[in-house]
């Protein structure tokens, strides 16, 4: 028999936000295949072992182009319906001048170019009618950031979204969904334990917004309830 369900692609998926995205995915019934750094065991091989064949783990080092080269070729001849990247590091809270150059260029290296690397390399994997999307942050908002603080993470996400813009300028008229996503402010070691919502109460709605704007090309930079956030 023929299997008709939709296939999701997460790159980071082996904790937190990306291990609850495969998760949710499942719930709904999608086929998953996510990816995780390195070769040790993760929460997301344990998911795997009760998902009844749904969920097949890759490894990928985002950073490294010959990996994700790999990995598409692995994949080749399986058609994704949703390409999501999720990974992202941060590496503390120092007023910029004093991040050192080697920091700098890992986090923007593991924030926005890695992820976009995914997104190019992957893209003729994702159906015509699919979405591609990246794990961004309200805090990547250039328009909403009147606090200041956590220069190099906004940074990043800030780099990210406008790779985004360039990728989406490229390929105008294509009728793939492309997607900026804001979780929300959610307690993980990026968000700290004091932030507002859990895994569990961001992932339905990343997933449903996800689902929600499938067939609506173009790019929209949208949060967990499905709401636009300012550029």
């Amino acid at each position: 028999m023929t299997d008709t369900r939709k296939t999701a692609l997460i790159v980071g998926a082996s904790r937190t936000l990306g291990l609850g995205l495969a998760a949710e995915f499942l719930r709904r019934d999608w086929n998953v295949i996510g990816t995780v750094r390195g070769t040790g065991r993760t929460g997301l091989h344990e998911l795997a072992e009760t998902s009844e064949g749904r969920l097949t783990v890759e490894s990928l080092e985002m950073t490294d182009p010959d990996q994700i080269t790999a990995l598409r070729d692995r994949l080749a001849g399986r058609p994704l319906d949703l390409l999501f990247v999720n990974a992202a590091i941060t590496r503390g809270d120092l007023p910029i001048g004093e991040v050192p150059t080697d920091m700098f260029t890992e986090v923007m290296a593991t924030n926005a170019l890695g992820p976009m690397r995914v997104v190019e390399f992957l893209r003729p994997l994702v159906v015509p009618d699919g979405t591609i999307g990246v794990m961004s942050s309200d805090q990547g908002s250039i328009t909403l950031n009147t606090g200041g603080g956590q220069d190099l993470y906004r940074a990043s996400k800030s780099a990210l979204n406008q790779l985004m813009r360039c990728y989406a300028a490229r390929y105008a008229g294509d009728p793939r969904t492309l997607l900026l996503m804001d979780p929300g402010w959610v307690r993980t070691e990026l968000g700290g334990m004091e932030a507002e919502l859990s895994v569990e109460e961001s992932v339905p709605g990343v997933a449903e917004t996800i689902e929600s704007h499938r067939g609506k090309p173009g790019l929209h930079f949208v949060d967990h309830l499905g709401q636009t956030v300012l550029w």
